[in-house]
């Protein structure tokens, strides 16, 4: 697995080149802009889905209280206004 450098500009010109070449080549690469790294493109570790905590079966009843307090903390993320979203309100 190698390690390349683009800039924002070349990776957005060869966009699809380097998702194939991540995705099948199994390279690693790294965007940067103004030469300090600013994102990698990293292929999959697994399958996709073949990890998700969904997909785990018999730990938990569905009795469970972990259940009631994940919905609740959802339905109260849904609630919420990200501080960037309240900065622009006001």
């Amino acid at each position: 697995m190698s390690d390349m450098e683009y800039s924002v500009a070349e990776a957005k010109k060869h966009f699809s080149e380097l998702l194939s070449r991540v995705a099948y080549g199994r390279e690693r690469i790294m965007i940067a802009k103004r030469g300090k790294p600013l994102a990698m493109l990293v292929p999959p570790a697994t399958e996709p889905g073949l990890d998700h905590p969904g997909r785990v079966e018999g730990w938990l009843e569905n009795s469970d209280p972990f259940f009631k307090i994940v919905n609740q903390t959802v339905k109260n993320r849904q609630k919420h206004l990200p501080r960037i979203l309240k900065s622009r309100k006001g």
